[in-house]
Formats: C-alpha cells, structure tokens, sequence
C-alpha cells in the first residue's frame, strides 16, 4: 500500500509538473536564451542590423516581440544579456525578443534623420514600411515563431513603435508605444514653441550622421570645463553662443536654430496624423511626471482613439518620470515625493505581461480596460471605460485680485490686473537649487514654496479644501495678458499646497520638510509669439489685452482634504528653456545681445477678463 502511494505521488507530482510548464510556469532565464544576428534587406536595398534572442527550447513556438531604436542593440558580440527585455514576466515566458537598429545608426546602414517624415506611396520608404520589412522577414526566416509579432518601445523606441501602426504587416498582433515622441515641437526640445535648453547637450546624440555601419559611438558630446551647468547654460545666452560647440556637421543643431516656427519641415515629423486604419490592439504607456515625453503618449492615445473608436486601444499613466516603469526598483520616487511599493512591478505582471500574452499567446486574461490611470494625490491605480472619464464635469477655476482661486468669475469690483516685472538678468529658475542635470526629470514634483516668494511669480490659491476635489482629464489655461515687450513666454504650473504639520515617511529624503509643501502637479509653457499660430508667429502689441490659450496636459491627482490648490504664472524658468529677450525677432536662436530688455508683465482677471484654468472634477462615487 505504501509502495502504490509512492508511486501515485511520482506520477501525480509529474503530472502537474508537465501541466504546470505547458500553463507557462517556466522560469526562462537567460542562459535559456541563444543569441543571433542579421542584417536584414529592406525594400530600397538598405540593410538594417537585427538581434534576435530565441528560446533554446524548441518543442513549441514562440510569438515575436520586436524593438527598433536608434540607441544600439549592444552587446554586439555573443554575450546574451542578464536582462534581454525589461519586462521579467516576458522573458521567463519565452518570447523571440528581437532588437533592430534603425537606419543610420549604429549596425545598420543608410541615414538618419529625426522623426522620420511619412511618406505616401508604397514604394516611398519610412519607418512604417521599415518595419513592415523586418516583421516579413523575421516571421518566414525566424525559426519556431508562431506567427505573430508584437511591438514596443519606450521615448524615442516609442516614437517607432508608433510609426509602426500605419500599413502594420498582418502578423503584427499588438502593439505598445512607450512615452512615445508623438510631434518634435511639442515634445523633449520643444514646449508650444518654448526651446528646452535643457537638452542641448544631448543635440550631437542625434544631429551626427555615421559614414558606415559601426559598434562603437561615432559622436561625442561638448567639453564644457565646468560642472556647474547653471553658469554655462548662461555662457550660451543668447543661443547663438551656441555655435561654438556645433558646427554644420551637426545636422540636428542647424535643424533646430533654422526652423524655430512650426513649418513643413516639424509638420512632416508629426506622426499623429497618420494614425488611422489600425488593425490590431494598442496600449499608449506613460508617466504622470515624464518631463520629456508627456504630450506624446496623451496624444498618442488620443489620436489612435478619434481615428479608430471600435479599436481596442488602451492608455496606462503611471505616477513615473521618463520610462520609470521599466526599472526593477521596489519603491518608486520622483524627486521627493514617495508613491508606493512595487507600482513598477505590478504594471510590468499585471498590465503589460497580460496584455502581450492575451494577443501574442492567446492566454485567456483580463480584459484591460480603456484607462489605467494612477491618482497621484491618493497614489492609487484606478480603472476607467474612457478618458477622458464621463463622469468628470467641467469647471473654471478663475483667479482674483486677492490671491484667490475660485469657481466664481471676477467682478468690476476687482482691481484690473496683476503685474510683476519679468527681469532677464534674474529669470526664474526651475529648481531652487542650481544643481543642474542636461536632462531633468526630478523637478516635475518638486516644491515650489522658492518660486512663489519671489516678486515675478504670481500666485493665486484656493482656500483650504473641506473635501478631496479629484482633477481627471485635460486642463486648458485661459490667459488674459498684456506686456510692455514685444515677445513674452508664460509658465503656467499647478501646484498641491500641504497642511502645516504634515509629516515626513520613511522615504522622504534627509532635510526635506512636508510642512507646507507646494509640490507641483503640473506645469506648461508657450511661447507667446505662437498664440494664434504654431506656423506663423506674431510679436505683441506692448501693453494690450491678449488672450492666450494653454493646454496644460491631462492629470489625475487628488487634492486632499485639507489641502489647498495653487496657481502660479511666471515668464522666465532658466535654464530649463532659454530666454526669450522679450523684444519680438524673427528666430531667437540668432538673437543678440542687444535684443534682450526686461518686461512688464500684466495677468488680467475682470469679468471681461477672466483669466481662468479649465479643468474636469471627478464626480465621487
């Protein structure tokens, strides 16, 4: 008897292990992984270098998951990585993970340029039929593949994922554009028309052409003799100092400084008009903090839904800065403020590994819904059937004389305007340290209490909430200003004011006071000049009432009970963007010297003028 419950116990035991590895519950790692490269034939000849990372198992198909991007597919020699994919879940499924360098970079051949125009034709060639190529030729030539393909990508990978959704080949099952570049002007150097000088140092990174296919960096970054990034970016005011370090070699630079208006040359780079006919399931993912690439996957999404309403299409806003939600961090963070254990891990099990297996695997998982959003005041992840979401109603939060915010429209009693002085030689900075990264992530959270002491920052706030107001969707800013110039940039910011006494968690970092933070939720510039126009751009007439419209991007935050809402509007943030002279020229990348002056800056709130901030309050449950 005992011999017989042995027996059964092996065969039962081995049973389950059989079962339990068909229902995926291998562990791949790497060493379960052979490595293979190729230069694959596109239509025009040009060969486009391809790394492809198999599962050693072949006793059953794998679907492929594909990334093209102009970062490098390294390491070039045999060596499989530890971490092929950033997603765990995916690579100890088993997948074909494959890693394409885009034309003119790195291993592939041909030239680069920045966000590929599309072209029209099938003969034309642009990243959507650059991929069309790849899929074709992996999906006959990859052995043990099972047909399908999924796509993805994070920032500028994002951008080619996108670009793959027109004309996708049939074996394309599902794609993910990850903080996607969506339009250059909108997007990483450009805000409404505001240059951010932030990310000048990165220009070589894509403005050098290689002369051939290579493994090692072909370009090389500006040697700046300081550390001290807030001296040097001042070194380079006005922009034409910036000469100096690019010469015509580099392409990007020239592209930038001699296209400073929203001409054909940006309009032929935005993808987003293009995002029709899509035959296969999207998920857009993003970060409610993503300095660099906020408008694009909002609008990403956006788009996709207007041009194709009976798509799955999916949107997922996490509380992360630039691409965060691939790191295998437990505790996530930007700048100061602390979210929550394991927010990276959870997105990566239960939102993106469901979603590629459902399409590429035919794993029977939750249905996701429209939007996975995350609130970042109750810092918690929500569900919604569409975003934004019906049950968010309207409203105008109008500014007053006294410093007031209100749902209520300013009266003839108020005094006319508010005015500050907008002093060039003493702009606002961006941070109240002068500590400065080239690409900065940390102050989309950070207090604001230093920006609101100062005298060309005006300020306007609730009282003290009696009950959480939850923002979700879109905001619009209604500007109704004057200035003594002839050009002027507005900043807009809303900003999360804490109770005194709020106390500090395990996570807040040493010498950090929550008593009183203002920590910024948001935040938007324009250049003024482009008010009425992106293409054509128009001085102000000194001292005249001028209405602005400023799309500050969706949020999804919760001011607390207890909480108070602040608005700030300022016209310098040095040197996140460069200075505007405050005196109208035509491109301000050749501006002089002689150019730059100081502004009266005037913001109106009258019952003809009310500047005011369009937002949508959730409806409580």
């Amino acid at each position: 008897m005992k011999k017989f419950s042995l027996l059964f116990c092996v065969i039962l035991l081995t049973t389950w292990s059989a079962l339990f590895a068909q229902s995926g519950s291998k562990k791949l790692t790497s060493d379960d992984y052979s490595k293979s490269q190729y230069n694959i034939e596109m239509r025009d000849g040009v060969k486009l270098h391809t790394v492809v990372y198999t599962p050693n198992d072949t006793s059953e198909t794998y679907p492929i998951i594909l990334k093209r991007t102009p970062y490098s597919c390294r390491p070039y020699n045999k060596q499989v990585p530890e971490r092929i994919i950033s997603n765990p879940y995916m690579q100890q499924e088993g997948f074909i993970i494959v890693c394409q360098d885009v034309r003119g970079r790195w291993m592939s051949e041909g030239s680069y340029t920045t966000m590929t125009p599309n072209k029209e034709g099938k003969n034309n060639i642009d990243e959507s039929s650059d991929t069309y190529d790849t899929v074709e030729r992996l999906v006959k030539n990859i052995p043990n593949n099972n047909g399908k393909v999924g796509q993805w990508g994070i920032s500028y990978p994002g951008f080619y994922t996108t670009a793959g959704l027109p004309d996708a080949h049939p074996a394309m099952a599902a794609s993910s554009p990850q903080a996607p570049i969506s339009d250059f002007f909108f997007d990483d150097f450009h805000h409404h028309g505001a240059y951010f000088m932030s990310y000048w140092f990165v220009t070589p990174l894509f403005g050098i052409q290689h002369d051939a296919p290579t493994n090692t960096a072909w370009y090389s970054f500006a040697d700046l003799e300081t550390n001290d990034m807030y001296k040097f970016y001042n070194s380079i005011t006005p922009l034409k100092k910036a000469d100096n370090y690019y010469s015509d070699e580099n392409f990007f630079w020239q592209e930038l400084k001699n296209h400073p208006n929203y001409d054909d040359f940006w309009q032929k780079r935005n993808i987003l008009p293009h995002l029709d006919d899509i035959n296969h399931p999207v998920m857009t993912v993003g970060g409610w903090f993503d300095a660099e690439d906020l408008y694009g996957p909002l609008n990403t999404y956006r788009s996709i839904e207007e041009k194709n309403p009976d798509l799955q299409n999916t949107i997922v806003m996490g509380p992360w800065s630039h691409g965060q939600w691939a790191s295998n961090k437990s505790h996530q963070m930007v700048g100061e403020i602390y979210f929550g254990e394991g927010i990276s891990d959870f997105y990566q099990k239960e939102i993106e590994y469901p979603f590629f297996m459902k399409h590429l695997k035919g794993a029977k998982t939750k249905k996701l819904p429209e939007a996975y959003m995350f609130d970042t005041g109750t810092k918690a992840w929500s569900q919604f059937q569409d975003w934004p979401p019906r049950k968010a109603t309207q409203e105008n939060w109008y500014i007053h004389h006294d410093g007031s915010l209100k749902d209520q429209k300013p009266d003839n009693a108020d005094a006319n305007y508010t005015e500050y002085t907008s002093d060039i030689d003493n702009p606002v900075p961006y941070r109240e340290e002068n500590s400065l990264v080239f690409i900065p992530q940390d102050y989309m959270t950070d207090d604001q209490r230093f920006s609101a002491r100062r005298p060309d920052v005006i300020t306007f706030e609730t009282n003290v909430l009696k009950e959480d107001v939850t923002l979700a969707g879109d905001m619009l800013a209604n500007l109704y200003v004057s200035t003594s110039g002839t050009a002027s940039d507005w900043i807009v910011k809303v900003v999360d004011i804490y109770p005194a006494k709020t106390e500090e968690g395990k996570h807040t970092p040493e010498g950090v006071e929550l008593d009183n933070y203002h920590q910024m939720v948001r935040s938007e510039v324009i250049r003024g000049r482009f008010r009425e126009s992106y293409s054509t751009p128009k001085p102000f007439e000194p001292n005249k009432v001028t209405y602005i419209d400023l799309p500050l991007q969706d949020i999804f935050h919760t001011f607390k009970k207890g909480h108070k809402i602040q608005v700030q509007i300022q016209s310098t943030w040095f040197p996140l963007i460069d200075l505007n002279p405050q005196k109208y020229v035509p491109n301000i990348f050749k501006a002089e010297e002689s150019d730059f002056r100081d502004a009266v800056q005037r913001v109106y709130h009258t019952e003809k003028h009310p500047t005011n901030i369009e937002i949508k309050v959730l409806e409580k449950e």
